[in-house]
Parts: structure tokens; C-alpha cells; sequence
């Protein structure tokens, strides 16, 4: 009887032991699992982040460009309305023109 007992214990002790690890098998595969899910989840964030920084990089490049180039036209704009303002400065206006014409006119019939 002794010995039936003993065994039974040891049965019992035996089942709760393979129960355990079996959980703690199970709970370390969950664990593995979440972690490979992050691990592909960050791949895929990550990745997702470097093509988006690299778009971003080159659409400012080009808005570089873009600016570049509207600055150069500013200049040369600039440029242009100042050559000619200074010779509108120079240029007679028809109003003044007229008033010699009439002038002239004047003189011409006496």
C-alpha cells in the first residue's frame, strides 16, 4: 500500500511536472511568436519609414531646384525692370512730346 502511494504521489508530482513545462513550453512559443510578429511589423515600419524619407529627400531636392531657378528669374527680372526704368527716365512721354509738336507748329506758321 505504501508503495502505491508512493507511486501515486510520483504519478501525480510526474503529471503536474510535464504540465508545468508543457505551459512554460507554450508560453515561451507565444512569446517567440509575438516576438517574430514585432520583428516583421518593425521590418515592415521601418522599411516603409526609408522609402518615405527618401520621396521626402527628393521632392526637396526638386523644390530646391524650383527655388534655385525662381531666385535666378527674380534676379533677371529685377535686372530688366531696372534697365528700364532708367530709361523711361531718359525716354520723353508723348505728353511732353506733343506739347514741342505744338510748338514747333507754332513757329512753323508765323
Amino acid at each position: 500500500m505504501l508503495y502505491e502511494n508512493m507511486a501515486e504521489v510520483y504519478s501525480e508530482q510526474q503529471y503536474s511536472w510535464d504540465r508545468f513545462f508543457s505551459d512554460v513550453n507554450t508560453r515561451i512559443r507565444d512569446l517567440e511568436e509575438k516576438q517574430r510578429l514585432l520583428k516583421d511589423r518593425m521590418l515592415l515600419v521601418s522599411d516603409g519609414f526609408v522609402k518615405e524619407r527618401e520621396k521626402n529627400f527628393n521632392e526637396i531636392e526638386i523644390i530646391k531646384k524650383d527655388v534655385l531657378i525662381l531666385k535666378e528669374e527674380q534676379r533677371k527680372i529685377k535686372e530688366m525692370v531696372s534697365r528700364i526704368a532708367e530709361r523711361v527716365d531718359t525716354l520723353a512721354r508723348k505728353e511732353d512730346l506733343m506739347i514741342l509738336q505744338r510748338q514747333f507748329d507754332l513757329f512753323r506758321k508765323t
